[in-house]
């Protein structure tokens, strides 16, 4: 079936959906990865070329799979995972992790991490 782009209703729509563009793509993995300093962060790349990066402390993750997470065959869920963030809880409050998909935008996952470290504060 044809669709009729003239046909009454059908022009009030699109207009309706308010078409936009969005960011896609993953871009440069460094937008994140220079976020952290040496100072205050380790940097490991492995033999995968996968990137860990993890504070001083231990407490904050990130890691960076460009091909995707590795897991096993009873683990086939990680391996869509192009990023991974996580900040340890303490004995009062929890945790919490953050994962983003190998084509998700670094400009976003670097968004996401600037906010993070701005919430955090030397003891």
């Amino acid at each position: 079936m044809a669709l009729d782009a003239a046909q009454h209703g059908f022009a009030q729509t699109v207009a309706a959906l308010r078409l936009r563009s969005w960011k896609l793509g993953a871009d440069q993995a460094m937008e994140v990865i220079d976020q952290f300093s040496e100072t205050d962060f380790t940097h490991i790349v492995d033999d995968r070329a996968d990137v860990h990066v993890s504070s001083r402390d231990g407490r904050f993750y990130l890691g960076y799979f460009p091909n995707g997470r590795p897991g096993g065959a009873d683990e086939d869920w990680v391996t869509g995972e192009g990023w991974v963030i996580a900040v340890t809880g303490t004995a009062n409050v929890p945790g919490y992790r953050i994962a983003f998909g190998t084509d998700t935008p670094a400009e976003i996952v670097a968004d996401v991490v600037a906010r993070i470290l701005s919430t955090s504060r030397p003891l």
